[in-house]
C-alpha cells in the first residue's frame, strides 16, 4: 500500500469514527429526552396538586390558626414574625383582645418577607411545629415579645429551641416536624394567600374579607371591630 492509499484509509477511517460518534450522540440527546421530559412534567404537576388549595381572607382554612368567637367579626391578619410593625400589631392586638374577644375570630397567616428578615421563615416554622403540640398562640406571643432581641441574633436555633422548651414542648419532635413537607407547605399556602390577596407588606388586616387599615391603638382596633360588628 502507497503513502497515498494509506491516507485515504486513514481518512475514510477518520470520517467513519466520526459518523459512529454523531449517531451515538443522536441517540443519546433522545433517549434523554424520552427520560427527561416525562419526569419534568410529572415534577411540575407533581409541584401544582402539591401546593394545596388557597384560602381567601373571606375564607376559613382548615389548617387556620383561629381563636375568638367562631361567629364573630373574622378578623385574618397576614404578617412577619420578624417584623417590628407586626410585633407593634400583636402588642395593640393582645390589649384590645380582652375587649373583643367574644365579637371576633383572630385567624393568622404567616407572611415571612425573607429578603428583608433573614430569620423570619425558621420563626413561622417553629410557629407551626409548636402548633403541632398545641401550643401556636403561646409560641406566637413569645416570637413577638422577644422579637427585639432574637432579631439581633445570627444563630437563632439555640434561643427558639429556648422558647420551646419553656413551653414545655418535645424539641426533637419539633425539629422532625420543621422538616415535613405539611409545615413547609402551610407556610407557603399563607403567604400564596397573601399575595392573591393583595398584602404587599405587613401587618396586612382584613375584616370580613375587606382590607382595614393597621390600627395604631387597641382603642381603635376596638372602634373597628364594633363597627365591623354592627354591619
Amino acid at each position: 500500500m502507497n503513502k497515498r492509499e494509506e491516507q485515504r484509509r486513514i481518512r475514510e477511517e477518520k470520517q467513519k469514527a466520526a459518523q459512529l460518534r454523531s449517531t451515538r450522540q443522536k441517540l443519546i440527546a433522545k433517549t434523554a429526552v424520552f427520560l427527561i421530559v416525562p419526569l419534568l412534567v410529572i415534577t411540575i404537576l407533581y409541584a401544582l396538586m402539591g401546593q394545596g388549595r388557597v384560602y381567601s381572607p373571606v375564607e376559613i382554612a382548615p389548617y387556620d390558626h383561629t381563636r375568638g368567637n367562631p361567629d364573630g367579626v373574622k378578623m385574618v391578619i397576614y404578617a412577619d414574625f420578624q417584623c417590628p410593625a407586626c410585633a407593634t400589631e400583636h402588642n395593640v392586638v393582645a390589649q384590645a383582645w380582652g375587649a373583643i374577644s367574644d365579637k371576633t375570630q383572630m385567624v393568622y397567616r404567616h407572611y415571612p418577607l425573607t429578603g428583608t428578615h433573614p430569620h423570619a421563615w425558621e420563626a413561622a416554622l417553629y410557629a407551626e411545629a409548636a402548633g403541632k403540640q398545641g401550643n401556636f398562640w403561646e409560641m406566637y406571643d413569645l416570637l413577638f415579645l422577644n422579637q427585639g432581641y432574637w432579631s439581633g441574633l445570627s444563630d437563632i436555633e439555640p434561643e427558639f429551641d429556648g422558647y420551646l422548651t419553656q413551653l414545655g414542648l418535645d424539641v426533637a419532635q419539633a425539629h422532625a416536624d420543621m422538616e415535613s413537607d405539611e409545615i413547609i407547605q402551610k407556610v407557603r399556602n399563607d403567604q400564596r394567600s397573601g399575595t392573591r390577596s393583595g398584602v404587599r407588606s405587613t401587618p396586612t388586616l382584613y375584616l370580613d374579607g375587606r382590607l382595614s387599615p393597621t390600627p395604631r391603638t387597641a382603642v381603635e382596633l376596638v372602634t373597628m371591630i364594633n363597627e365591623a360588628a354592627a354591619d
